[in-house]
């Protein structure tokens, strides 16, 4: 009988006792291989996600996604099935020219963020604006039904 480690801990620091099974060993092995190059890559991460708050008001959702060194035409909307999907795509080149060397960067990096909204959202109503490498993306909630008590009568 094995016994598996019930503490929950992530790639980077694992305490879990190592599998007899070479297959499994040479698994966690690469993935620890490809999770030390992303990180080391500028501009790529395969687990970074823009960072997004979600507030409410009585009136209002208001959805605001962290997006750095994008712009306008770089993101992405679409509602679709009461889901808003923020998409976007980050290329950033750098190219440097002197007598003893040519250098040419390029970095690419994706992103898709799904939020589910409340259902009977009036799309049309949704806004969005972006500065400095933020979204705010304002939802009108829809108008509450309203409840009506009927009042039972005695029939005769």
């Amino acid at each position: 009988m094995t016994s598996k480690s019930v503490i929950p801990v992530g790639t980077e620091h694992a305490i879990t006792r190592r599998s007899a099974n070479p297959i499994s060993f040479l698994q966690h092995e690469i993935d620890r291989l490809f999770d030390g190059v992303s990180r080391g890559i500028s501009g790529f991460n395969m687990t970074n996600m823009p960072s997004m708050d979600i507030s409410e008001t009585d009136k209002t959702l208001e959805i605001t996604a962290e997006l750095p060194g994008l712009e306008k035409k770089d993101v992405e909307l679409n509602v679709a099935d009461n889901l808003l999907t923020i998409r976007g795509e980050k290329k950033n080149e750098r190219e440097e020219k002197n007598k003893d060397y040519h250098l040419v960067e390029r970095n690419y990096g994706s992103f898709s963020r799904t939020v589910e909204l409340p259902s009977n959202v009036k799309v049309e109503d949704i806004t969005a604006e972006m500065a400095n490498g933020v979204l705010k993306v304002t939802v009108q909630k829809p108008v509450s039904k309203q409840v009506k008590q009927i009042e039972i009568k005695t029939a005769a």
